[in-house]
């Protein structure tokens, strides 16, 4: 399901704050719908279907949890709903692939038909709350502002997601907790020294292909990198980690994600601070800046969130 909706959002070019907004709806829900389904288990107890039949084939592993109820259905549904809803002419689709998935341990004969049932109906109770909480978040808050004007200030149009930085957070009591303090000035000598290490950068093929790299994924794609940096993780462990603890990893890493989105636009969008190359036309990027203002660096926020998580 991370998969899916990464593939959607890249897709969809869905620009990085609304991105990172979708994923930790999804894997918010999903981390909750395995949660309360495990709660379940602990609860009920009850035999696999082998355990209980052994002329029956399953075609996978056992799973070593409690058969009732599902927690790959509650996974799926919760998943599949929360993505119809943030995509809604792709919703029959997600819909169907969830179905599919939630068939497959029907015929692999590792679920029964009232295992699965159950976690359907968790999966689907767990995406309401998500899809109300989403449609409370600001996210679909109009900018109805203007660019400020003067020495120093970034300068544009159609800004990126100005308002992101307003938007209901997740562990952060409020946008603005960790704003940094201003840049320095700019016609600072700090600035001055910073515009001179700029340019004499001695640039190569090399550090040109890598700074291109990196604003491609580090960048507009800096959440399908650090995505795709996690499954492959997880994959590796090779089992290491049960489905409660495998989707709270996916949670913890979207939310911090998506939390160090609107603080760091928090920030860009009340200094307003300039672009290196708006302030000396001597210094020739090697890409065109992204478009939104310089300080802090987006770059900075998010991949460093996304490290530490991981």
């Amino acid at each position: 399901w991370n998969e899916i909706a990464v593939d959607a959002l890249v897709e969809g070019f869905v620009t990085l704050p609304m991105a990172a907004r979708h994923l930790a709806l999804v894997h918010a829900a999903i981390d909750d719908a395995v949660a309360a389904a495990y709660a379940e288990k602990q609860r009920f107890q009850r035999p696999r279907p082998q355990e209980v039949d052994p002329t029956l084939a399953a075609a996978l592993p056992t799973p070593k949890s409690s058969s009732y109820p599902s927690d790959f259905a509650a996974a799926a549904s919760a998943a599949a709903d929360v993505l119809g809803y943030l995509f809604p002419s792709r919703a029959v689709e997600f819909s169907a692939r969830a179905e599919e998935a939630m068939r497959s341990r029907l015929v692999a004969a590792v679920e029964y038909p009232s295992d699965v049932a159950a976690g359907r109906e968790i999966g689907r109770r767990v995406a309401s709350l998500a899809i109300a909480r989403g449609k409370a978040d600001g996210s679909d808050a109009k900018w109805a502002g203007s660019i400020p004007e003067g020495p120093g200030k970034w300068r544009g149009s159609n800004p990126i997601a100005p308002m992101a930085g307003t938007w209901r957070t997740w562990v952060l009591s409020r946008p603005d907790e960790f704003r940094p303090p201003a840049p320095p000035a700019f016609d600072s000598e700090k600035t001055r020294a910073d515009l001179v290490e700029l340019k004499e950068f001695p640039r190569t093929p090399k550090s040109n292909h890598r700074a291109v790299y990196w604003e491609v994924f580090g960048g507009a794609r800096a959440y399908a990198l650090w995505n795709e940096t996690a499954r492959l993780k997880l994959a590796e462990s090779r089992g290491g980690f049960d489905a409660p603890a495998e989707a709270r990893i996916l949670a913890a890493l979207n939310i911090a994600f998506y939390d160090a989105v609107v603080a760091c636009w928090d920030a860009k969008y009340a200094y307003w601070h300039i672009r290196p190359s708006q302030l000396d036309p001597e210094l020739k990027p090697v890409f065109p800046p992204p478009n939104h203002p310089s300080y802090p660096a987006a770059h900075g926020c998010l991949s460093s969130a996304a490290a530490t998580v991981l």
